[in-house]
Parts: structure tokens; sequence; C-alpha cells
């Protein structure tokens, strides 16, 4: 959608999710933006208000199922939304001790349960209307799993395959759908890797590239290239080949 007048945007109070907000900020557009940081998501309100636009802040758990729902329509009931990019996401690593089952509970109920509380109250009304556009936040990581994060890189991966799937579904309804594959973008949650990340990309260019590509409509917005090539080939090659590799890679802690 090349110019969308309401944008929901979740995880909106750092990292890519602060880029795309003022990204999209300007006069005449509407910005819902969702955070669990009552502090940075003010600020980050503050700085798209500055740059015209309109802000409703929501402090609220993308995995809180009832609270993004009355959050959602209430927002589309006051002013009818073109976008929702379901970025919110938390990353851990599995660290000396390895990924415990509470760690990888609460990164499945934010990475995907919380996608589909950003998707699901605002389908129906888009449906009626036949137009909207969907952008689901998933991750280079969820082409092939990794023993450094087991659940984040399994969370992603479902994110991919249902908005794949759902961009078919959909397209008879006239909504888009477009799945976003970052690899390492400067943010908060990469701020804490010990370890060399490559083609690590400042979150600015990172919205640059996203927001380019959901103007286009496209249905999946990979990047940067070279680590898109890397994944493809690792998921590609047969596990008795990459296996012993991976098992090197250093662990997030």
């Amino acid at each position: 959608m090349r110019h969308p007048r309401t944008i929901v945007i979740t995880g909106a109070s750092s990292g890519i999710g602060e880029a795309l907000a003022l990204a999209y900020a300007g006069p005449g557009t509407t910005l819902g933006l969702s955070g669990r940081d009552p502090g940075r998501l003010a600020a980050v309100a503050g700085r798209c208000r500055d740059r015209g636009a309109a802000v409703e802040e929501g402090v609220v758990d993308a995995a809180d199922r009832d609270a993004m729902a009355a959050w959602l329509t209430g927002i589309d009931a006051r002013t009818p939304v073109d976008l929702v990019i379901a970025n919110a996401g938390v990353s851990a690593g599995t660290g000396l001790d390895g990924e415990t089952e509470d760690q990888a509970r609460r990164i499945f109920a934010i990475n995907l349960d919380g996608v589909m509380n950003s998707v699901f109250p605002l389908l129906s009304a888009m449906r009626a209307r036949r137009r909207g556009q969907v952008a689901l936040m998933a991750s280079l990581a969820g082409f092939r799993g990794f023993p450094g994060a087991p659940a984040y890189c399994a969370s992603k991966a479902a994110v991919r395959v249902w908005g794949e799937a759902l961009r078919g579904d959909l397209a008879r309804d006239g909504i888009g759908v477009s799945v976003i594959c970052p690899g390492f973008v400067r943010s908060r949650m990469t701020d804490r890797n010990p370890f060399p990340m490559p083609f690590l990309m400042d979150a600015d260019r990172a919205a640059a590239v996203i927001r380019r590509g959901l103007e286009r409509n496209r249905g999946r917005i990979g990047f940067p290239w070279p680590m898109v090539a890397a994944v493809w080939l690792l998921a590609a090659l047969p596990p008795g080949w990459t296996d012993p590799l991976l098992r090197m890679a250093p662990k997030k802690p």
C-alpha cells in the first residue's frame, strides 16, 4: 500500500518498531503505537507528533489477547486501519545452561501469539472494507534452526509460514500480506549479543527497506541479501553437513 493513512505498529518503543513509526510519521497520518514500556513509548510518540502525525499510544502486552483486541478495535472504530505491522517480539538465548521451558513459552507467547493477537482483531473490518495490509515481522533466523536460540528460530519460522499462507488466503478479500525477514538490525535486542553480527544494519535503514517493500506489496521482504543467500544455503543443505558447523556458532546469552 503506497499511502496508508492509519498505521498500527506493535513493539514501537524501540528498534525496528521505533524506526518504522518515525518513518511513517507525518501530517495526515494516524499512528497506533503499542509497547510495554510507557516511558520509551511516550518518547517515540512525542517524536512522531513533532513530525505532524496523530498518535494513539497503547501500553499493552502483545501476548494479552483481550487487551490487544480492545485496543485495536477501538482504534479501527475511530479511524479505519490501513496497515498493521505486527512487529512486537523478544529474543533470548540458551546461555550456558540451555533454554528453559518458561523462557521458550514466553518467546512463543509474544513472537507467535502476539502476532496473531495483532492481526485477527482487524481482519473482519478489513474484509468488510475489502482493503488493508498486514505485515508480519519474522526473521532470517526462521529459515533454519540455530542451536543458540531454539524458541526464537521456531517462533519466527511459524510466523513466516503463517504469513505466506495468509497472503494467498486474504488476496481474494483485497488484503495484502507481507512477511518481513531481517537479518541483524541494531537494537536493544542485538546490543546484548557479545558475538560478531555479519552485515549489521541500522534500524532506520531497515525501516526504509521495509517501507519500500510494503509499498510494492512484496510477499517477502528479506534483507540484507548476503544474509538471505547464506540462510537459504543453510536451509537447503543436509543437516548432517550443517549441524557440526552450527554447533560451533557462538551462543546468545
